[in-house]
């Protein structure tokens, strides 16, 4: 118990420290004029945003005994913009991302709804962090206005116009969810760890990024005492080693060559192809839980 409410009393004040200067500089990025000026601000509200994952980490060193048993991210550069895509059980998920890849890839990013640019505070951090912000429409919708075909993915891309030439990482849960057995049931999920994948987030991260990725870093988060922690199982201590393992895959062209929602072919395509990554993913996660049966 002290040692969870040490946790959160050190990474809130870490927080709420570093919140003033990156707002301060998002402001004058949103104020100062030139494309220069503007970028140089990113960059400070990148090393920032960093420097505020870096803290986190020693903060969980400090205090906890988690042993954070990374494969296959000794190759990542800073100067390489990659699309990850991870299989997501718990809020433990994200340090563990941050743990794999603060520093040692571009700072990471999501997309996000639109309407979370009116956060108080909190938008106005995701634009300083260049977070895209999409706009999707849905079906329905589009059924019913089909002038704005096309509009929400044009939006989007314009929204990433400012990552050209810039090294980018993007982060995609597929599953849209948390693994839960009440989940995986309800679904009726072909798979024995995951829950079915979710293809039209990933296409359309692909179509408007395509050409600025130039590498898919495919990772599995597997937690090998049995249960999947919380968050607070985490900052209390009780979390003993979390396994992330990471695959860098190529990203072929072909994956972004068509329009997801009208062309049923290329559609097809990308599904099977996010069905086949899966399969490979459910296979990688049985192999490791064997791996540590072995090791007993």
């Amino acid at each position: 118990m002290l040692t969870g409410i040490l946790a959160i009393v050190l990474l809130f004040l870490n927080t709420v420290i570093l919140i003033g200067p990156m707002l301060l500089v998002a402001l004058l990025k949103l104020v100062l004029p030139g494309v220069a000026t503007k970028r140089a601000c990113s960059a400070t509200v990148m090393w920032i945003a960093e420097s505020w994952a870096e803290i986190c980490k020693g903060i969980f060193t400090l205090l906890t005994p988690t042993h954070w048993d990374i494969r296959g991210a000794e190759a990542l550069r800073k100067d390489t913009s990659y699309l990850v895509v991870s299989n997501h059980q718990s809020w433990v998920d994200i340090p563990a991302l941050v743990q794999t890849f603060n520093r040692k890839t571009p700072y990471f990013k999501f997309f996000l709804k639109k309407e979370l640019i009116w956060v108080p505070f909190l938008g106005l951090a995701f634009w300083a962090l260049d977070y895209p912000f999409m706009k999707r429409y849905s079906k329905a919708f589009l059924k019913k206005n089909p002038a704005l075909k096309g509009k929400d993915l044009e939006i989007t891309r314009r929204a990433c116009e400012k990552f050209q030439g810039i090294p980018v990482t993007v982060v995609n849960f597929l599953e849209g969810t948390r693994f839960t057995p009440a989940k995986h049931a309800a679904q009726q999920s072909p798979y024995r760890n995951l829950l079915k994948p979710k293809a039209g987030g990933v296409a359309f991260v692909l179509a408007a990024l395509g050409d600025n990725l130039d590498a898919l870093l495919d990772v599995t988060v597997v937690y090998p005492d049995g249960e999947t922690p919380g968050f607070w199982d985490l900052l209390s201590g009780k979390v003993r080693r979390v396994i992330v393992d990471v695959r860098t895959c190529p990203l072929e062209p072909r994956l972004w060559r068509s329009d997801y929602q009208e062309d049923p072919v290329f559609r097809e395509e990308i599904q099977q192809w996010v069905s086949e990554l899966w399969q490979q993913k459910d296979a990688r996660i049985d192999a490791i839980r064997r791996e540590l049966q072995d090791a007993q």
